[in-house]
């Protein structure tokens, strides 16, 4: 059986978070998503809008996913070795920076490849939410 995993805040679920999703699911038999927990996100200097309870069960009804467990740290090979993983999916986004390159290495020594996949252009949490705060903004104005 080759198990992927892969890992993310899932915030204003977006069509991007399906199409890697999807990808990931059509490369392996099991898939397993890390979704962030709430101290992780505000960690990393940021803030969901949604809640990681409501974000995990968001992530649990998409039909690409097999298992959702929460992602409490940023040690992905640690992660892989305990979900067994053969491939870490991740946008190519991160493709050729100093963090994933260092996370290539990691996970090469637990025999998990990392798996990029082309980032879905025009869409993220962060674009959604800014569009949410123009439209309130000119609300208030208007």
């Amino acid at each position: 059986m080759i198990i992927g995993y892969t890992s993310g805040v899932y915030d204003l679920f977006h069509v991007g978070h399906v199409n890697l999703l999807r990808n990931a699911k059509a490369m392996c038999d099991k898939l397993v998503v890390g979704v962030t927990v709430d101290e992780l996100v505000m960690y990393k200097g940021k803030q969901s809008v949604i809640p990681y309870t409501d974000r995990i069960e968001v992530v649990r009804a998409c039909k690409y996913v097999d298992v959702a467990i929460p992602q409490n740290n940023m040690d992905k090979a640690a992660a892989a070795l305990k979900n067994h993983a053969r491939y870490l999916f991740v946008g190519d986004d991160w493709y050729d920076t100093p963090k994933w390159k260092d996370f290539e290495k990691q996970l090469a020594e637990v025999s998990c490849e990392v798996i990029y996949f082309p980032y879905t252009e025009g869409t993220s949490s962060t674009l959604i939410n800014e569009a949410l705060e123009d439209i309130r903004d000119s609300n208030k104005s208007g």
